[in-house]
């Protein structure tokens, strides 16, 4: 209703700052490390300077608008450790998303303002990442809180299961493909074709997925938002080059044999890119809202009375029987 989405707006609002001994631990920090790294350690830190205790609906609601409120200060304040900027407090006056903006990318003499284009794109990102079934860190998600672990533990392992470049890093993996093919000048047919033959090096990225054995209805989305952010930011060389591939894949009788169809991660580094993240903030985009899908799997297996520790069955297929050999014999 109305009123519950007023309610839980104003508990993101209220819940966006940390508590003011946790600044020390992103000073710890080196100013090198990757903001996926810092972003999982302080969502763990979470539980010790502000536990949760669960004994209602309603504690659960305001563990979520606390996590999902500061899983986005943190993501910038682990961004300006990472470069060796002062942390930016949070507004209540802005929000969601034109507060992580402004988090991001202010500065103690100047304040970011977001222009309505880029606060629209990033709000479909974060609508588009909040949740997709049960991939490598949703499970991962559900295995720690099967045991009942607190909702910031489980949710920092998720993070750490994104971090892998198989799960979250793959649009950040596209902006490289297209960025070398930019650099080399290579024609995009050429390089297509050298896909097909499977040189070494010719691997095409944001292609295909596991699920979707057709055009993934994310990419569509995000192709139009694509068009909307560069003509107020300015075209984008590597922008020619992806919509070339995706013509030749959708043309060529080997790419729609194989059902590699552009996926989500696409074209979701290049709109990042013009919005002035950079590329080691492209997972981080991904996990602040997949927090919200997190959080809801973590409370389906919570109230939920029939489910136990989850313990994959696993069927061992080595050996028998192995002779002991004394070590001096080996």
């Amino acid at each position: 209703t109305l009123d519950d989405r007023e309610r839980f707006s104003k508990l993101l609002t209220e819940n966006s700052r940390l508590d003011e001994s946790m600044r020390k631990h992103f000073e710890g920090f080196p100013p090198n490390g990757h903001p996926m790294a810092i972003l999982s350690a302080m969502i763990n830190a979470l539980s010790t300077h502000e536990p949760v205790i669960i004994e209602d609906e309603r504690d659960i609601e305001e563990a979520a608008a606390r996590l999902m409120s500061k899983v986005r200060t943190i993501a910038a304040a682990a961004y300006k450790a990472s470069v060796g900027e002062p942390i930016v407090y949070p507004r209540y006056d802005m929000k969601y998303v034109e507060n992580f903006l402004h988090m991001m990318f202010s500065i103690p003499n100047r304040d970011y303002e977001p222009t309505p284009e880029v606060s629209r794109a990033l709000n479909l990102f974060l609508s588009l990442h909040a949740d997709h079934e049960q991939n490598c860190s949703t499970s991962t998600v559900r295995l720690v809180g099967s045991s009942h672990a607190n909702l910031f533990a489980s949710v920092s392992a998720g993070i750490n299961a994104l971090f892998g470049p198989l799960h979250g890093g793959a649009n950040q993996s596209v902006l490289e493909m297209l960025g070398r093919l930019h650099a080399s000048g290579e024609k995009p047919a050429d390089f297509m074709l050298r896909v097909k033959n499977k040189e070494p090096g010719s691997r095409l990225m944001g292609f295909g997925h596991r699920v979707y054995k057709n055009y993934d209805p994310r990419a569509k989305v995000i192709k139009k938002a694509v068009d909307d952010v560069f003509e107020v930011r300015g075209m984008n060389p590597l922008l020619d080059i992806a919509v070339e591939l995706e013509k030749i894949a959708l043309n060529d009788e080997y790419f729609v044999k194989r059902k590699l169809y552009p996926n989500v991660d696409f074209y979701s580094g290049l709109i990042y890119e013009a919005l002035n993240f950079p590329s080691e903030m492209f997972t981080v985009l991904f996990a602040v809202p997949r927090t919200a899908g997190w959080i809801a799997h973590w409370e389906e297996q919570l109230t939920d009375p029939d489910q136990r520790s989850i313990r994959p069955k696993q069927l061992y297929t080595g050996y028998e029987r192995r002779a002991y050999v004394p070590i001096g014999d080996r």
